[in-house]
């Protein structure tokens, strides 16, 4: 058994179903480790993670072991090992596992035992569950390798003790939720680490896929708790660990340890992230969006100026009837700081014209809600019209609060192919609005500075649909508005439970009927990243046709 070990930890991007290019990527981050004696990739790098049901493609999973067996095969250099996380078909069964690639062959496979099936995950909808792990031995040195859920539970740690591991390698497709750093490491592995007195290395990929964004914060921990690794987050990088062992047991050299972002430093940089891979992957050339003057599309057009460059991102001024002069000064203003392209193109000619074809239908009724989607509607025809003829990807502004209680057009601001503030209330806008007005992110690629006007964030919301409108005629005032959704969405509270916390019985009741109301409108919209616990679309499903109400 040796006593010396070389490990590099990989903390990498990927993307799901490009099978040769994952290999590649690791071979390419093999070949920068060289003096490394194992090479340790994330959970599923080899497929992209989540794949959801490309796993249950036969085809997919024999090219996924034709490509897993070249990576074996690479390894008959005489350079590092490997272990890459894939998928494996096994006896008529399919694993979520890792194998052990070295010396030119698949030297070990184990198999993931605890399939999380909450939330955004869907394992065991998939997957079979694997036996109790055996440790992989590596150079004499037995290794425990719990696969993500595994490590965030006691009993494969523990069994692993029991069967001989000397020290963990855990290896994460862990998504990005707030202060989820925090939690893994001073909570749950921190936990692991007690538990069976072994040093553990926690291993997770960066980068968004569709509505998940990984944010990385990789790290050693040795087995008195001390950390010896952090690895950045939102950012591909590499660490060589080198572990030595004693008569106490394994431990891992200090080595570097990255400071990880604060809050909301963090939730800014999930969204520019998600943005940005997901324009990117999907081989966009840029994003347009309709700029309003208010602080969901000037905060929208921020996040895409970092995530893609300002030369990348194309405002639209769409006014109408009811559009301020100040509104139209904040939006060209914003544009500017943010250094965007911007272009104006009136709507009242066609709003016009669906009054006049409309006009005998709508005799005898007056003015209401009708008109006002017709103008969104509009807006949302003329922005598909523009991301139709250049290609550019279109953008949807609208918030957590707005969505939460369907205050908003569905075929008008709701169409579009990704919303950046999806998972984000109201207050949290405002907040990381004030906040990027005074930091730039590491990761971000505008410009320094201010980016969105004082005024856009100070000023009254509005949709500009009718004369003098604004938000809180329609809903309570969004400090309170949104402490109520969260109660409701996160807490799954019901309206006795909110009413208890203070709010008023009327107000919950209507905003709980809106919330569900709305479903049908959440069902048909675009994607975005993921922050909290419990987001439209991947966390929360609820039936559209819902009599239920908890305050009858």
């Amino acid at each position: 058994m040796t006593n010396q070990l070389n490990i590099a930890m990989v903390q990498l991007n990927q993307r799901v179903g490009d099978l040769a290019g994952n290999a590649a990527a690791m071979l390419d981050w093999r070949a920068k480790a060289v003096d490394a004696d194992l090479v340790v990739f994330p959970e599923q790098q080899l497929i992209g993670y989540p794949a959801e049901d490309l796993v249950l493609k036969p085809a997919f999973v024999a090219r996924a072991a034709e490509q897993l067996a070249k990576l074996a095969a690479a390894t008959a250099d005489g350079g590092p090992a490997m272990l890459v996380g894939s998928i494996f078909w096994d006896n008529g069964a399919l694993y979520n596992g890792i194998a052990l690639l070295d010396g030119g062959r698949i030297v070990a496979v184990r198999y993931k035992h605890e399939l999380p099936n909450y939330g955004t995950f869907d394992e065991k909808r998939i997957f079979t569950a694997g036996p109790l792990p055996e440790p992989i031995v590596f150079r004499g040195v037995p290794i425990g390798v719990p696969i993500c859920e595994d490590g965030w539970r006691a009993p494969v740690s523990l069994h692993l003790k029991e069967r001989g591991a000397q020290l963990l390698i855990s290896t994460n497709g862990s998504p990005y939720e707030i202060d989820k750093d925090d939690q893994r490491l001073g909570e749950v592995f921190a936990a692991r680490v007690r538990e069976t007195g072994l040093p553990l290395m926690f291993l997770n990929r960066v980068g968004g896929q569709d509505e998940l964004v990984f944010d990385g914060c990789s790290f050693v921990l040795n087995a008195d708790g001390a950390v010896a690794h952090r690895l950045p987050d939102w950012e591909e990088h590499w660490s060589m660990t080198h572990w030595s062992r004693s008569e106490s047991g394994w431990a891992c050299a200090d080595g570097p340890k990255a400071l990880w972002e604060a809050h909301p430093a963090d939730i800014y940089s999930a969204m520019v992230v998600g943005l940005r891979d997901y324009v990117d992957t999907n081989r966009f050339p840029g994003v347009v969006l309709g700029m309003s003057g208010g602080i969901d599309s000037a905060l929208c057009a921020a996040i895409a100026a970092d995530a893609l460059g300002p030369d990348r991102v194309w405002c639209v001024m769409l006014p109408s009837r009811y559009t301020s002069q100040s509104s139209l000064d904040d939006a060209a203003e914003c544009a500017a700081m943010i250094g965007c392209k911007i272009d104006t193109i009136p709507i009242s000619p066609a709003v016009e014209a669906f009054g006049e074809m409309l006009s005998d239908s709508f005799a005898g009724r007056d003015a209401d809600i009708s008109e006002e989607n017709i103008q969104s509607r509009v807006r949302g025809l003329t922005l598909m019209a523009l991301s139709n003829k250049f290609g550019h990807m279109l953008l949807t502004t609208g918030n957590k609060s707005e969505m939460s209680v369907g205050y908003a057009t569905i075929y008008g601001d709701m169409a579009g192919g990704y919303n950046p503030l999806k998972d984000a209330y109201k207050m949290t806008v405002f907040a990381i609005s004030e906040w990027r007005n005074s930091h730039k992110p590491r990761i971000g690629l505008g410009r320094d500075g201010p980016v969105i006007p004082e005024n856009i964030i100070t000023k009254p919301p509005s949709a500009e649909l009718r004369p003098d409108q604004k938000d809180s005629d329609s809903l309570p005032d969004y400090p309170i508005l949104d402490k109520m959704l969260h109660v409701l969405v996160e807490g799954e509270l019901s309206v006795d439970e909110v009413v208890a916390l203070g709010f008023d019985r009327d107000a919950v009741t209507r905003i709980e009927r809106l919330l569900y109301l709305a479903e049908y409108k959440r069902r048909q919209a675009p994607p975005g990243v993921k922050l909290g616990t419990r987001n439209f679309g991947r966390d929360r499903r609820y039936p559209i046709t819902n009599a239920f109400l908890s305050g009858r």
